[in-house]
């Protein structure tokens, strides 16, 4: 079974008079790249939390947010007065230092600057039992990830094997149709070239060989055998019960596009570099999914 890198989750618990939302994506990363933003009262878990979780997640670009409504009227907007007085002073010593007249409505003027709004008690360190509520709610919130990650694992399966199995149907059935039949035509190649030089003398023993030794560069029977086991360990891989094989499976899918590149290399047929051209695409779109897998 794989995992995507890719998914989302969400979970709300309360405690008391406070309700405690966490939110967390994901996007595909070589390793974990988080951000976490939380209100100041719970810096004091932050470590754990982090480690809770990357357990969780290995690997993937994380963003994470968490965030605390409070219903209580003590949690509502309260105005700074000491921030007031102090624009309010400033505003009053420009006026006069530049000949402009006040603002008429002081209120408007001042409540748009900067830290005139505060929230009671935002900076208080949480207490022990609502920290355990956010860890419970940051660990619900992965569980939800982790299964939206596991139904887009899914789909990236199906989406594997029918790529593979597409793979494995143009080298077993559609390469051996132009294999055989371009030996043929190489030779007859080889043997027209020596036909314009005219009348000349060679050594047919000679000329056997080096056709024999010509057509052996261009057997492709190795790069056959050496894709196909590629792509039965891809499979064998791709349904290993244990996820993480996000890795593994890009180093599988290098070394199929090797072989298939080999292949294209010795064709030296038309109809046989299109079939390859086939395989590559199918394994284009391979290697451009795995970067998803966990």
């Amino acid at each position: 079974m794989i995992y995507s890198m890719t998914g989302f989750g969400k979970a709300v618990n309360t405690c008391g008079c406070k309700k405690i939302t966490v939110e967390v994506k994901s996007l595909n990363s070589k390793q974990l790249d988080l951000v976490l933003r939380m209100p100041p009262a719970y810096r004091a878990c932050e470590l754990e939390m982090r480690n809770i979780i990357g357990a969780a997640l290995q690997r993937g670009k994380v963003e994470m947010l968490i965030t605390c409504d409070n219903s209580d009227d003590a949690s509502l907007q309260r105005l700074n007065v000491p921030v007031l007085r102090a624009y309010k002073r400033q505003i009053q010593n420009v006026a006069a230092e530049l000949g402009i007249p006040e603002p008429d409505d002081w209120y408007a003027t001042l409540l748009r600057l900067p830290d005139t709004l505060t929230v009671a008690g935002e900076d208080d360190n949480a207490d022990s039992a609502e920290l355990d509520v956010v860890k419970r709610t940051v660990s619900e919130a992965l569980v939800a990830l982790n299964e939206f990650r596991a139904q887009e694992g899914r789909r990236l399966e199906t989406f594997f094997e029918e790529k593979i199995e597409a793979i494995r149907s143009l080298l077993v059935n559609e390469v051996p149709l132009y294999e055989q039949p371009r030996v043929a035509r190489i030779k007859q190649r080889m043997m027209d070239a020596l036909a314009k030089l005219g009348d000349v003398t060679y050594d047919n023993n000679r000329l056997e060989q080096e056709i024999i030794f010509h057509i052996e560069r261009l057997d492709i029977t190795e790069e056959k055998v050496r894709l196909q086991n590629h792509l039965n360990y891809f499979l064998d891989t791709l349904h290993t019960p244990e996820p993480g094989q996000g890795k593994k499976l890009g180093f599988i899918s290098q070394e199929m596009g090797r072989e298939i590149n080999t292949t294209g290399s010795k064709a030296n047929d038309a109809e046989l570099q299109k079939v390859v051209v086939r395989m590559k695409d199918h394994l284009e779109q391979i290697k451009e999914q795995v970067l998803n897998v966990l």
